[in-house]
């Protein structure tokens, strides 16, 4: 009776007449395929752990705790080699019985000093200089062929298997963080898995992710099994596997969104210069062209205002201005006002203050509710920005003039 031991997804060990034997070659190689495809790891890492699987298995059933083992696995021919490993050693790198813990200097460089502990000899794991092959220097390590073993006991086996089940877990879990911290600054779709304290976890694929309350869209109310788009703000290692902090709020989530919607963007003849936004409520964003013929605000709105549309919806009906920018100063804090009306705007450049003339019915449209237009004209330009009323000099000239009309006009009575 044959029985199979799963290493996670694969069978590795075949369990016949009492002792685990390696199945045969196609089988294994199949099964390293497999792993390498769904775990995306690279076959020389899970190579390397069936290696040290076997070392650590070879120990165990060999009573070889003491030594360092090393295994070499061929999958072409399915055939492995066992080594002892042994370090060179000299009396300078040696320590006495009762003597402290001390550094010794191995290398030199120019600003920096590798040092090394001194050991104490154990001749399961270290060879004196004078009894290594020649040629060998203090530091280097001398592999002895070791008797092969092809049968292992059920401890030695379930002792490999763990350590598969463990290296394979850690190699995944290092290949989806170096997945995602490429996608650091990215936008992706997630499913709504649960929501713990305020915190949402969303599943992203390959990880999950969390969504803080400070980074949640205010207002936006959350449901299992809803999909979004979110914007990787940042990725941490952990011994769990990696953390991903994910947010609805930050300002680069819109040019990012609007990448996916207009080509000209990731073509490069659109270019989103500037962003400010108070999420939830209104975005504006700053674009120019760098070609003549493309309008810039055209290509963002798209046609019957499309893609800026797919965008708002994404966004929970936030209120997105498209401005053009400019690099003169004056014109682009006149357009970040849009969609107020400017009559002239004074700027100094060394308290970095803009004063913004209007007129005064457009006062309000220009500060906006609770200064909200204003404020973020300022975050999109970077100028401090007051805003004054125009006099009206020319209105009281008028009505003088009709005075004076009107005086005239009773003394010829």
């Amino acid at each position: 009776m044959i029985i199979l031991i799963r290493i996670d997804i694969q069978k590795w060990l075949v369990l016949k007449n009492g002792l685990y034997k390696i199945m045969d070659t196609k089988s294994f190689a199949s099964a390293i395929e497999q792993i390498c495809e769904e775990k995306n790891i690279s076959k020389d890492k899970v190579l390397e752990t069936i290696e040290m699987a076997l070392a650590a298995a070879y120990k165990k059933e060999y009573n070889r705790k003491g030594q360092n083992i090393k295994v070499k696995f061929d999958l072409k021919t399915g055939k492995m080699k066992i080594f002892q490993v042994k370090l060179v050693v000299n009396e300078s790198m040696l320590k006495t019985e009762d003597g402290p813990e001390e550094e010794i200097s191995t290398t030199e460089e120019k600003n920096e000093e590798e040092t090394e502990k001194k050991v104490r000899f154990n001749p399961e794991k270290h060879i004196m200089i004078e009894d290594a092959k020649k040629g060998s220097n203090p530091g280097d390590e001398i592999e002895f062929p070791l008797e092969t073993a092809h049968d292992f006991g059920r401890i030695a086996a379930q002792t490999a298997k763990q350590v598969i089940i463990q290296r394979i877990r850690e190699a995944e879990r290092e290949s989806i963080f170096e997945e995602f911290k490429e996608k650091e600054g990215q936008v992706v779709s997630g499913v709504v898995q649960r929501i713990e304290k305020g915190n949402v976890f969303l599943d992203i694929g390959k990880a999950s992710g969390v969504i803080f309350p400070e980074d949640q869209i205010p207002h936006e109310r959350y449901q299992i099994g809803q999909r979004l788009r979110l914007y990787i703000a940042e990725v941490q290692k952990d011994s769990r596997g990696p953390t991903i902090t994910l947010s609805r709020t930050h300002p680069k989530m819109v040019s990012q969104l609007f990448a996916l919607e207009v080509p000209e963007i990731s073509g490069g003849t659109v270019e989103i210069k500037s962003i400010a936004r108070e999420a939830g409520s209104r975005s504006k964003i700053a674009v120019t062209s760098t070609e003549e013929r493309v309008d810039p605000i055209g290509s963002m709105i798209g046609q019957k205002g499309t893609r800026v549309q797919a965008v708002i919806n994404e966004l929970a009906g936030e209120k997105i201005d498209i401005i053009e920018w400019a690099e003169d100063p004056i014109k682009f804090i006149s357009q970040s006002l849009s969609p107020a009306k400017v009559i002239n705007v004074e700027i100094d450049k060394k308290l970095n203050q803009a004063k913004v003339i209007v007129p005064e019915d457009q006062l309000s449209l220009a500060i906006g509710i609770k200064g909200q237009n204003v404020r973020l004209a300022a975050k999109l330009t970077g100028w401090k920005i007051d805003i004054a009323i125009q006099e009206e000099k020319k209105v009281k000239k008028k009505t003088i003039i009709k005075d004076k009309e009107k005086k005239t006009n009773k003394k010829s009575k």
